[in-house]
């Protein structure tokens, strides 16, 4: 009975060693599972001086509203070849195996295709008055999307910037609420190829914008930054909009437009888009600005 006993308290005392064990090897990686999250955490993206907006954008009057765009261009597919260089109909079955090989490591090495993003702004969707920051981040993907506070007047504004490092797809989005909803004003500037509603884009003539807008119109002279701004559609193709938003646009002298012609042009006076003297410093869409 006392050899039983004996045997016994070894057998005990093994397990507890056994168990001290197990404890000491699981503490590392439990240590390293508490530490992941926080090491997976991206880096939030900051804004150079760059991306910040300029003061036109935010004194710019809004005109009459404008019609909804006829849709976004939509991406297209290209086949994949029938056959690779070499491959006559003699050596298929001798290929045939290396080439389902191939395959997996081919389309890994091959750089992914990227998505077809929309490029026009129209006054639904994620653009919608009622959208938020949530909606861009779903139809944009998040990691296109960056969040910043810009000062107006004193006041913080909330901006979202679609595509920041991307100048040809950048976007700016201002909130009319601080938790980044209600949508107050999109801005096409810069380089970007974005185009607003009723075909809006950055580059158009008076000439275009009339086409347009099915008719001339009214705009403002330039003012002292030389920007000169659309005042009234006058009633035309691009008065009214789907969505209940409104469009604004600047425009800038032509390059080799002299001083003296657009210092003529004052801001406080109106001038017919056909008016000679207007046509004749050539001025171009500058920046497109919808607003509800």
């Amino acid at each position: 009975m006392r050899e039983r006993s004996i045997g016994a308290g070894l057998v005990a005392g093994l397990a507890l060693l056994v168990a001290g064990f197990a404890l000491l090897a699981a503490e590392p990686l439990l240590a390293q599972q508490r530490q992941t999250p926080a090491a997976l955490q991206p880096d939030d993206p900051g804004l150079n001086a760059e991306d910040q907006l300029a003061p036109s954008q935010i004194k710019q009057a809004m005109p009459a509203a404008v019609p909804e765009p006829s849709g976004a261009p939509g991406g297209s597919t290209e086949p994949p070849p029938a056959h690779a260089p070499g491959h006559a109909p003699g050596n298929a079955a001798r290929h045939a195996a290396a080439d389902t090989a191939a395959e997996p490591a081919a389309a890994m090495a091959k750089p992914a295709r990227p998505a077809s993003v929309r490029t026009v702004v129209a006054c639904s969707g994620p653009f919608a008055k009622d959208s938020g920051m949530l909606a861009l981040a779903l139809a944009f993907d998040s990691r296109n999307v960056i969040f910043t506070e810009i000062d107006v007047s004193g006041s913080k504004v909330g901006t979202s910037i679609l595509f920041p490092k991307d100048p040809k797809r950048r976007l700016e989005v201002w909130w009319s609420n601080p938790n980044r909803t209600g949508t107050y004003l999109i801005l096409i500037n810069g380089q970007s190829t974005w185009t607003g509603p009723g075909g809006l884009r950055l580059g158009l003539t008076l000439e275009q914008l009339e086409k347009l807008n099915n008719k001339p119109f009214k705009l403002k002279g330039f003012d002292k930054d030389n920007i000169a701004t659309v005042s009234d559609w006058d009633g035309g193709a691009l008065a009214t909009l789907p969505g209940g938003c409104k469009s604004g646009v600047s425009l800038s002298a032509g390059p080799k437009a002299a001083a003296d012609a657009v210092s003529a042009l004052p801001a406080d006076h109106d001038y017919g888009s056909a008016d000679p003297a207007m046509r004749a410093v050539k001025p171009t869409v500058s920046e497109v600005l919808i607003g509800y």
